[in-house]
């Protein structure tokens, strides 16, 4: 239904589109002063093989009069001249050019050939397709990523749904241009009857934008709460909150901790609005303790109690720096079954690697402590940086040897199943989960 119905708004301005274009140089001779972006020798295979970025450093020269301005469509060419995709030019940012097509898909189907709303359209649709495959949404769970980013051939965009609300976030340059357009394919989704627009006001500072945070910009604030269910579990999100208010990337490792709760102690560190907190309870656990170090995160989560009729005497949530609260518990001697230790992106970027590494090891290394003998760990990183360097599990290792700990790894997960990832994306979102048993 979902597919169908974006679909029909679509099918007028598809239908017209000439079908005789069948390379990507035929259809740019028709567009005139379009700009060419040509590559150094031997940088054009990585883009064949799935980078969808072109750093500034590939590029040999610029074709072209008057000179592309941010946000224009513009060729990308191999040595050679030989076109190789199209995609979106930016004059300031590292990343020269996002590639939206490759010459191979504009033989295959060249209807959406240097048009980004066409374009647009066409991602959207297949993006509400494939979560329609993966049974989102359903009846138990109507929060889910529709567009992210590189996984879904849009680099530098978000799309979350929470229930009759999409949440749209905004790292790259033309996001902003085609803001307009982006809405209004949103609107169009069933179900959809809000949107809220987030800016990522320093990654667009790199992108060479300056805009104004959502207050100054005048949006209105979305006070309104958005009540959405996730395996059943109910939350109140907040599209004011962290990213874009609700971690939909962690379902499928909240279902899992919910399984492995019985009976068990729990410490949710991190807690957020008590994504794993909830679940853990609802899994039957003996009690739960969140921590988190944002107040309005706290009282989110405490309303989140009430939303699943919970006992308070089995669940509650503390505002407390996450090491503080650490430091205290082992003075205490107090240990936990199951803790989930899920911060922040500490390592945003490489050059801040190897102090994220120090602080993810000794985070890790406290909760190791606070972990029984025996006992199950699940901790997290978001921070692409880490896992492309592949230093999350070394740097666990060595959280091991601080805490004098011995570490098992029982099972490595990445996202759910609609937070699709493109790993060949330099910084985008990785999540790793890594369960550990503790003795």
């Amino acid at each position: 239904m979902l597919r169908t119905q974006l679909s029909a708004c679509f099918s007028k301005s598809v239908s017209s589109l000439s079908p005789t274009a069948s390379t990507l140089e035929d259809v740019a001779a028709n567009h005139r002063g379009l700009a060419r972006v040509v590559l150094k020798k031997g940088k054009a295979q990585i883009l064949k093989d799935g980078n969808p970025m072109v750093y500034s450093g590939a590029v040999d020269r610029i074709k072209g009069r008057p000179a592309p301005k941010t946000g224009d469509v513009v060729l990308v060419s191999d040595g050679s001249e030989k076109p190789i995709g199209w995609g979106l030019y930016n004059s300031v940012s590292m990343f020269c050019v996002r590639l939206m097509q490759l010459e191979e898909e504009v033989r295959r189907d060249p209807s959406c050939t240097l048009n980004m709303e066409k374009l647009l359209e066409k991602r959207f649709s297949d993006a509400i397709d494939l979560r329609r495959s993966l049974g989102l949404p359903s009846s138990d769970t109507n929060a889910y990523r529709l567009i992210n980013s590189e996984g879904d051939r849009l680099s530098g965009l978000i799309v979350d749904v929470f229930g009759e609300v999409a949440v749209i976030a905004s790292s790259a340059a033309w996001v902003e241009k085609y803001r307009p357009q982006i809405e209004s394919v949103v609107s169009k989704i069933a179900g959809v009857r809000h949107t809220w627009w987030r800016s990522s006001v320093d990654i667009l500072k790199e992108e060479g934008l300056e805009v104004p945070r959502e207050k100054e910009q005048g949006q209105p604030p979305f006070t309104q709460k958005v009540k959405v269910v996730e395996n059943g579990v109910y939350y109140l999100v907040s599209p004011e909150g962290q990213k874009t208010g609700f971690y939909a990337d962690q379902r499928e490792n909240r279902r899992l901790i919910s399984s492995l709760s019985k009976d068990k102690r729990v410490l949710d560190l991190c807690c957020y609005t008590g994504g794993f907190s909830l679940g853990a309870l609802l899994g039957g656990a003996h009690h739960v303790t969140g921590v988190d170090s944002s107040m309005s995160a706290i009282e989110l989560a405490n309303e989140n109690i009430h939303l699943n009729n919970l006992d308070h005497e089995r669940i509650s949530f503390v505002k407390e720096d996450v090491t503080e609260f650490m430091k205290r518990a082992l003075l205490r001697n107090e240990e936990w079954d199951v803790v989930i230790l899920d911060p922040p992106k500490l390592a945003p970027r490489k050059k801040v690697l190897h102090s994220a590494c120090g602080m993810y090891r000794n985070l890790n290394s406290l909760a190791m402590q606070v972990t029984r003998r025996g006992g199950l760990l699940m901790t997290c990183s978001c921070s692409g940086a880490m896992t492309q360097s592949r230093l999350f599990l070394p740097t666990l290792q060595g959280a091991a040897s601080m805490s004098g700990r011995r570490i098992a790894v029982l099972r490595q997960a990445g996202a759910g199943c609609d937070h699709l990832i493109d790993p060949s994306y330099p910084r985008g979102e990785y999540l790793t989960n890594i369960l550990l048993r503790v003795s």
